[in-house]
């Protein structure tokens, strides 16, 4: 006789878990997992870390997946380790060596790395690699790369905001280079690794890579996905932050409640407000975020709304005191 199954029983989860992602894992992989262990009913992930890399990861549940792309936008920080003297099929370490050159460091100087930097450092055009998701005629980079067949990627402009380089050793104990990236949306490290490579003569692939900051969440304040796991049900509760966690480079706008009912219907409101792109509108009755705006020429305009329904729920999970 069959077993059982037992039934998760599902509950709205509102809010960000700032996770430490581990390596080997997917991102999405990190989701579900966290997804349930909070029993959570509704999730998603704001951009992916390789299974190869580990760091910030900024999980959303319920009203806060719409604020999700938000972070996809947003500005990140690497600590990547690449191996000098061979270049792989994937340029990390997941990939078969397909050339390989000796490593002279006496050439590679303090000068030289200098150069180097200043190079990839502001705005640079990258070839994405062949084996990543984006699509070309509705399939996947890395679906073609498998067949063995490699079609021509048009360049993309990314913009490197800082970047330091300093020669060091690998896990392994192989000639290396620690790369400390500020990078735009859309940047390749594995590229930009390959890329250095190329420029210091000796080619390079990555053999690790952490994200320590996205958007100016940090490293310092994300759990691990072990701590989640051995935590008492109760106690991971505490680690969901709220959705305006995502919002802290926002304008704050306050509504009254007779504003804030017509604000959530969609409805456009009118204030002495000067400009601005990005807004985030709270109600004051009781105090509650309501949503994303922007405000052109007095007008708040709804970009993005939570739900009554949503908010409610919201509310009614905030310890009152």
């Amino acid at each position: 006789m069959n077993a059982t199954r037992t039934r998760v029983q599902r509950r709205p989860v509102h809010g960000v878990v700032l996770l430490d992602k581990p390596l080997g894992l997917s991102s999405n992989d990190a989701l579900q997992k966290v997804k349930w262990l909070l029993r959570a009913e509704k999730a998603g992930h704001t951009g992916t870390l390789d299974p190869l890399a580990t760091g910030v990861l900024p999980l959303c549940f319920g009203a806060a997946t719409k604020f999700s792309q938000l972070q996809l936008e947003a500005t990140k920080t690497y600590i990547a380790v690449a191996r000098l003297g061979q270049v792989t099929t994937t340029a990390d370490a997941e990939g078969d060596v397909v050339r390989e050159r000796p490593v002279d460091l006496s050439a590679i100087t303090p000068e030289v790395l200098a150069q180097v930097q200043q190079r990839f450092t502001g705005p640079i055009s990258q070839v994405p690699p062949m084996y990543s998701a984006l699509k070309k005629d509705g399939k996947a980079l890395y679906e073609y790369a498998r067949a063995g067949i490699e079609v021509e990627r048009p360049a993309r402009d990314v913009t490197i905001h800082a970047l330091d380089i300093v020669l060091c050793k690998d896990a392994d104990g192989c000639d290396a280079l620690q790369l400390t990236v500020t990078c735009s949306k859309g940047t390749y490290i594995r590229t930009l690794a390959e890329d250095v490579g190329e420029a210091l003569g000796c080619g390079a692939h990555l053999r690790s890579l952490r994200r320590t900051d996205t958007g100016g969440i940090g490293v310092d304040r994300c759990v691990s996905l072990d701590a989640l796991i051995n935590m008492p049900e109760e106690e991971r509760m505490a680690y969901v932050q709220p959705a305006d966690c995502l919002l802290h480079a926002h304008t704050r706008v306050t509504l009254d409640a007779r504003e804030s009912g017509r604000f959530l219907t969609g409805l456009r409101r009118r204030g002495d407000w000067p400009d601005a792109e990005a807004v985030a509108v709270y109600g004051d009755a009781p105090p509650a975020l309501l949503g994303v705006a922007h405000i052109t020429s007095g007008e708040l305009i709804p970009d993005r709304l939570l739900s009554p329904l949503e908010i409610q729920q919201i509310l009614e999970a905030t310890p009152r005191l």
